[in-house]
């Protein structure tokens, strides 16, 4: 077995480096090869079907077909190889058969990517947010968080998404980047720590790919981060694009931002900065203060879908909806595919989701996925024939109280034991499922035909 598994690898091996050479020595021509060695190399039906996908989006739709060569002709060759061969060959192609693996012989479903938060410190102290209640003692220690990428490596995670706080303020991690240098990594940074040094050092790294947080234009984001915080984000944009290191945008959408985040001259102006990608996240009534009146209206939520799909269809730029992209993946896939590692170690379905049922002090981290709260998450997904109803929390909200009773899951900040002991507040999660349920239905049937796949001609 050991010489199969020798020999299966050095296929690999010498199978993923063919890929690194034909993007390094021309890869705007030589994308048609690059498809057929991956169908070449992968196996499982799937992913077979994801590639054949991707090449005939690559070929018939223009705006990807652009995307994809903006990329190859503006990365840094190193950054280029660092996704290949981290994201594409160690996150997919040889960690999903370890995933698999463990799931066949030992029923142990482990996530594809792990989102982690070794530190709440930050550098702002923005309006609503608790960073500052946080010190340095309340950090994961470097040697924890050595310890969890380690372990996770072993069972077939190769992708990490780093929050906070502001990961770039904690001094440790970019030495985690440069020792898992197999890993790629995503920090969500408020981007106002960039320098020449530091572009120079996710350059020479190549598998970090940073997404600045913005709320909308200079108005927008300097209202609730500060007077200046806008061109800082504009400056570190500007270091990471003339070194061709790839990088994003995570907007937090609420009701006063959502036109703005989601406008065509939001989009143009990140393309031209240099950005590749955008992630929507709707403002969630979560954390210690939560606020309903924030949340996008049942209008804006949807409205926010369609922006999204049709920045995707008519732009050279990729955006995710987390919400209202839950129909390409099945609805929810919190506990599934992702989990977060809050700055205590609890270990958390999700961002949004603040209940746990195991921490990772003295516990190694495959043992979390052998407990029962993901298992009976998994179980219950997707939580709504309707996947525009996705979410445990403010769509289904019956479904968190029964799950959380029935594992013993506690929570793990004061909005979390609100939503599951405050009558008040679940009243109000009660009634806000109750509004959006009409609006999710119609769009359910008229854009998606009620089974998930979209209809391209209305939007």
């Amino acid at each position: 077995m050991k010489v199969i598994n020798s020999m299966e690898k050095g296929v690999k091996d010498m199978l993923v480096k063919k890929g690194v050479e034909l993007l390094s020595k021309d890869p705007e021509k030589n994308m048609d090869k690059i498809f057929d060695l991956l169908r070449r190399t992968i196996r499982d039906k799937e992913s077979l079907k994801m590639v054949d996908e991707v090449e005939s989006y690559y070929n018939d739709i223009p705006s990807i077909h652009e995307y994809i060569q903006n990329i190859l002709k503006t990365t840094d060759k190193k950054c280029i190889e660092k996704l290949f061969t981290n994201f594409f060959a160690n996150a997919a192609w040889y960690g999903m058969p370890k995933r698999a693996k463990l799931l066949e012989e030992k029923g142990i479903k482990t996530p594809f990517t792990i989102l982690l938060s070794p530190s709440m410190r930050c550098n702002l102290r923005c309006k609503g947010c608790y960073a500052a209640n946080y010190s340095k003692e309340d950090d994961i220690p470097y040697e924890e968080v050595d310890r969890i990428v380690k372990e996770a490596r072993e069972i077939g995670i190769y992708y990490f998404v780093i929050l906070g706080g502001e990961p770039f303020f904690n001094e440790y991690m970019l030495d985690i980047y440069e020792k898992y240098n197999d890993v790629i990594f995503t920090p969500f940074t408020n981007g106002t720590l960039f320098d020449e040094k530091l572009a120079d050092k996710i350059r020479d790294l190549g598998n970090v790919i940073p997404m600045f947080s913005l709320e909308g234009f200079e108005e927008e984001t300097d209202a609730r981060r500060g007077k200046g915080i806008f061109n800082k984000v504009m400056h570190g944009m500007d270091l990471l694009r003339e070194r061709g290191v790839l990088f994003g945008v995570s907007s937090a959408t609420g009701r006063h931002n959502v036109d703005t985040v989601s406008s065509q001259e939001f989009i143009d102006m990140l393309i031209k900065k240099g950005s590749k990608m955008s992630w929507y996240f709707i403002y969630m009534p979560v954390g210690d203060d939560p606020d309903f009146d924030s949340m996008l209206t049942p209008e804006q939520r949807l409205m926010l879908g369609e922006r999204v799909r049709k920045i995707r269809n008519t732009k050279p730029y990729f955006a995710i909806d987390f919400f209202n992209d839950a129909p390409y993946v099945g609805g929810c896939i919190a506990g599934k595919f992702y989990c977060h590692i809050n700055s205590k170690e609890d270990v958390e379905p999700c961002i949004f989701a603040h209940f746990a049922t195991d921490n990772l002090k003295g516990k190694p981290l495959i043992d979390v996925f052998k407990g029962s709260f993901f298992k009976e998450l998994r179980n219950r997904q997707p939580y709504n024939d309707n996947l525009l109803l996705p979410c445990m929390m403010i769509d289904n909200p019956e479904v968190v109280r029964e799950v959380v009773d029935k594992v013993g899951a506690k929570p793990t900040d004061k909005g979390a034991e609100m939503m599951i002991k405050n009558e008040e507040f679940k009243h109000n999660l009660d009634k806000l499922a109750k509004d959006f349920k009409p609006y999710a239905e119609k769009a359910w049937k008229e854009q998606f035909n009620s089974t998930g796949n979209y209809d391209m001609s209305k939007g």
